[in-house]
C-alpha cells in the first residue's frame, strides 16, 4: 500500500500577511496567522521566518504579547533618525510622501544618528502649526557600526570623542582595545556594544588615521565616517582580471555597427569614467540623435562577485583628488571606459527629432561603436561659444556634428523651459589641492553650454527608455521627484517676500512658477540665496519602483540610464532593455528594496562628498583668520546668522554677542535679527563685510566678526 505524499510546503508572500492583517481590526498572533492561512507544520515554520524579516525590516510590528500589527494601525512610521548636536532630531520617513517628524531629546531614547527606527507619532506640534512629532519605540537597524573621532586617555580606560557631532555620546575604548592610540589621533572606533538609556556605547579602536595637521586625514576621515569601501575583495579582483581588455570580433555578431558615425565623449578635464558617447545627424528637417552608453551588463552577470560588491556600493563617490569607484579599474577605466579610437560595446538609444525639438521614434539596439574623440566642456565651450579658431581647426572634421548638437540642444532647453522644468543655477566650488594634498584655492567650477549638450541629450535619453520599458509593462527603477510639502513652499513665500518677489501659487502644482521665479532673479544678487533656499525647499529625489514621476524635470516617467559605470540603477536598467531587445520576458524582481538600498548609498555618496568639501573649505579658511571677506547672509537664527562669502564659497556665522552694542531679538517670521535699542536689523539677503574671527577644525566651524 502506497503512503499518501505530503504536498509540498508553499512559499509564504509577504503581501498575503500584509493583506491579513489589513483586514483584521486587531493584531494577531502566530497561531491566528497560521490558522486563517491555513498553514502546514513546516509552512508554519517558513512563516517564523518571514515575520522575524517583516519585523527587522519595519513592515509589520510585533507587540506585547508576540502580536503583529501593521505600523500605520498603530500610527507608527519607518524612517532614518537624524541627529542635531543640540540634542533632538528628525526622522527622515521612507514613504517619501510624509513630512519629517520631530524628535525631543527624551524621546529619541538609545537611539542613535543614522538609525533605522520606529516613530510612533504624536498629534502635538501638529496642533500647533509647526508639524508632526513623534516618539521613537523600536530601532529597527543600527545605522552606525563605525565612529571617528579624536582619542582621549583616561585612567583605565579611554574615550573617542565623535568628529561628527550628530553622534550624541562619547565611545568608551576599555584599555585592551586601544591599539595604543594616543592623546587627539584621529581613529576609527567599531562600536561593540551600543548605547542604552543609562551608558555610552562600548568600542574598540581598529584603525588609527594620524593626526589632525595631516593632509591625508582628510580623506582617510571621510571614508572612515561613512565607511566608504576603498579596495575591492580577493573573489572581484579574481572575477575583473579574467575580463578580457579587448573587444573581440565574435562579441560584435549580432550588434549593430556604428564605428563609421562621428562619435564623441563630452566630459570634465579629470574625468576617467567615459560611459556616454554622442553622434547626430541632420535629416529631414530635424535630427537623429544617438546616445551610445557602455554596455557594463555585457561584463557584470547578476550574482557574481562583482556584480554584488557594485550593488553594496550603489554608485561611485568623488572626491577633489580621488574617486572611490563602484566597478575596479579593469572595467571602470578600462573595457567599459568609452576611449577614443577603440572598439566597445554600448546599448545605444536612437531619437527622432523635428525640426522644432519635438521627439519622434525611439529605438534601441546593441551596437558597437568606437569614439572619435575624447573632448572636454572646456574644449566644446571654445568652439561652439568661443568661437577659437585654433580649437576649430584642431577639431575640424568634428565640426558639422558639434554644431549640429548646439542646434539641437538650443531647442531641447526651449522644450525643458515651456514644461517648467526646474534649471537651478548653483555654483559648485571645486577645490585645487596643491602637491602635500591641502587646499590652495576654492573656485567656481565651470558650467557652460557644453555641458547643457549633455544634460538635455542624457535627459532626453533616460526618458525615452522610461516610457519604452514602463509601456512594454516591465518592472523598473523610476527615478522620481515629488512634489514639495505645501508648508515649505509657504515658509518659502515668505522668505522670498522679504527680498520683494512674490509666489502667487498656493499649492505646488506645478514647477512653471518656480521655473518663472528662478528666470526672474537670474543675474541679480540675490541669485544664489533665492536658487538654494529653494533647493532646501524641494525633496530629494530618489529612486522607487513605482512612477511617481519627476516633478523637477517636469517629466511624467523618467528613470537613469546613461551611467552604469558608476550608478548601479543604471545597469539595472540595462538589463530589462537587454531582455527587450532580445525578445524575453519582464522579470518578476520586486525592486521595491533595491530602490530603497541604492537610493541609500546615493544619499551616503552625497553626504560624503559635501563633508569633504566641508572639511577642505575649515581647513582652506584656518589660514586665513584675520582677512576680510564680503558676504551675504544666508540664514538668521536666535543664536546669530550665517554668512556665505561670494570670492570662496565658504560659510561661517556671526554670533549674536559677538554684534555691536545692542541686544538682539529674533525675528522667526521675518528672518531676521532686530536690535532691541538701535532697530539695527540682519536679514536674509543684506549683504555685509566680515572677517574670519575663529576656526575650529575639530567642531568644524568658521566664526565671522562683522566689519563696520
Amino acid at each position: 500500500m502506497s503512503r499518501k505524499r505530503r504536498p509540498e510546503p508553499r512559499d509564504i508572500d509577504r503581501r498575503v500577511v500584509v493583506e491579513l492583517l489589513k483586514r483584521e481590526n486587531h493584531p494577531l498572533v502566530l497561531r491566528d496567522l497560521v490558522r486563517r492561512l491555513d498553514l502546514s507544520h513546516e509552512e508554519k515554520r517558513m512563516l517564523k521566518v518571514l515575520l522575524n524579516e517583516m519585523t527587522s525590516e519595519g513592515q509589520i510590528l510585533r507587540i506585547k504579547g508576540r502580536r503583529y500589527i501593521l505600523p500605520s494601525r498603530m500610527n507608527t512610521v519607518v524612517g532614518r533618525l537624524q541627529c542635531h548636536p543640540d540634542g533632538y532630531g528628525f526622522v527622515i520617513v521612507e514613504d517619501g510622501n510624509q513630512p519629517d517628524i520631530f524628535i525631543k531629546p527624551r524621546d529619541i531614547g538609545e537611539a542613535m544618528h543614522g538609525d533605522r527606527v520606529a516613530v510612533r507619532i504624536e498629534d502635538l506640534r501638529k496642533r500647533r502649526g509647526k508639524g508632526r512629532e513623534g516618539r521613537i519605540v523600536r530601532i529597527l537597524e543600527r545605522g552606525t557600526k563605525r565612529i571617528v573621532g579624536r582619542f582621549k586617555p583616561g585612567d583605565g580606560f579611554g574615550r573617542v570623542v565623535p568628529d561628527d557631532d550628530r553622534y550624541l555620546f562619547e565611545a568608551i575604548i576599555p584599555k585592551n582595545r586601544t591599539m595604543k592610540a594616543r592623546e587627539d589621533q584621529v581613529v576609527v572606533t567599531e562600536i561593540i556594544e551600543y548605547p542604552t538609556i543609562a551608558k555610552n556605547p562600548v568600542g574598540r579602536i581598529i584603525h588609527i588615521l594620524g593626526y589632525p595637521g595631516d593632509p591625508e586625514i582628510v580623506p582617510r576621515i571621510v571614508i572612515g565616517e561613512y565607511d566608504l569601501p576603498h579596495g575591492f575583495p580577493t573573489p572581484v579582483i579574481r572575477e575583473v582580471k579574467a575580463i578580457r581588455q579587448k573587444v573581440r570580433d565574435e562579441e560584435i555578431v549580432g550588434r549593430v555597427d556604428l564605428r563609421s558615425k562621428v562619435t564623441v565623449t563630452i566630459d570634465g578635464e579629470n574625468a576617467r569614467d567615459f560611459d556616454d558617447a554622442v553622434s547626430i545627424e541632420e535629416r529631414d528637417g530635424g535630427y537623429i540623435l544617438w546616445v551610445s552608453i557602455s554596455d557594463v551588463g555585457s561584463y557584470v552577470n547578476p550574482g557574481t562577485h562583482l556584480d554584488k560588491e557594485a550593488y553594496r556600493r550603489g554608485t561611485s563617490v568623488y572626491f577633489p583628488d580621488r574617486v572611490i569607484p563602484m566597478f575596479p579599474p579593469e572595467l571602470s577605466n578600462g573595457i567599459c571606459c568609452l576611449h577614443p579610437h577603440m572598439d566597445r560595446l554600448t546599448l545605444t538609444v536612437a531619437l527622432r527629432f523635428d525640426g522644432e525639438g519635438n521627439v519622434g521614434d525611439c529605438d534601441v539596439f546593441k551596437s558597437v561603436i568606437q569614439s572619435d574623440a575624447r573632448l572636454t566642456y572646456g574644449a566644446v565651450r571654445r568652439i561652439l561659444v568661443d568661437r577659437d579658431t585654433e580649437e576649430m581647426g584642431r577639431y575640424e572634421k568634428l565640426l558639422p556634428s558639434l554644431e549640429a548638437m548646439g542646434r539641437l540642444c538650443s531647442l531641447l532647453a526651449v522644450k525643458r523651459r515651456e514644461r517648467g522644468s526646474l534649471d537651478f543655477d548653483l555654483p559648485e566650488p571645486e577645490i585645487i589641492l596643491n602637491l602635500q594634498g591641502e587646499a590652495q584655492e576654492i573656485i567656481k567650477a565651470e558650467r557652460n553650454f557644453a555641458h547643457q549638450i549633455i544634460e538635455e541629450f542624457m535627459i532626453a535619453a533616460n526618458e525615452a527608455i522610461a516610457i519604452k520599458l514602463t509601456q512594454a509593462g516591465f518592472p523598473l527603477l523610476y527615478r522620481v521627484h515629488e512634489e514639495p510639502d505645501v508648508d515649505k513652499i509657504r515658509d518659502f513665500g515668505r522668505f522670498i517676500a522679504l527680498l520683494g518677489y512674490r509666489l502667487k501659487m498656493r499649492r505646488p502644482n506645478g514647477p512653471r512658477q518656480f521655473q518663472r521665479l528662478l528666470e526672474e532673479v537670474r543675474g541679480k544678487p540675490e541669485e544664489r540665496l533665492v536658487n538654494t533656499v529653494l533647493l532646501r525647499s524641494m525633496k530629494q529625489a530618489h529612486y522607487s519602483d513605482k512612477n511617481l514621476s519627476h516633478y523637477g524635470l517636469s517629466l511624467d516617467c523618467y528613470t537613469h540610464f546613461t551611467s552604469p559605470i558608476r550608478r548601479y540603477p543604471d545597469l539595472l536598467v540595462h538589463r530589462q532593455l537587454n531582455k527587450i531587445i532580445e525578445g524575453g520576458y519582464p522579470s518578476k524582481e520586486d525592486f521595491s528594496q533595491r530602490a530603497q538600498h541604492l537610493s541609500e548609498r546615493e544619499r551616503v555618496a552625497m553626504e560624503a562628498e559635501r563633508e569633504i568639501l566641508k572639511r577642505y573649505r575649515v581647513k582652506f579658511m584656518e589660514q586665513r583668520i584675520g582677512e576680510q571677506f564680503d558676504g551675504i547672509i544666508s540664514g538668521v537664527n536666535p543664536f546669530g546668522f550665517f554668512v556665505e562669502l561670494g570670492e570662496v564659497f565658504v560659510e561661517g556665522l556671526v554670533h549674536i554677542g559677538s554684534l555691536p552694542d545692542d541686544y538682539f531679538l529674533y525675528d522667526e517670521k521675518g528672518y531676521r535679527l532686530i536690535g532691541k535699542h538701535s532697530k539695527k536689523i540682519f536679514r536674509i539677503g543684506d549683504r555685509l563685510r566680515i572677517a574670519v574671527e575663529r576656526v575650529d577644525s575639530e567642531k568644524q566651524q568658521i566664526d565671522f566678526r562683522l566689519i563696520g
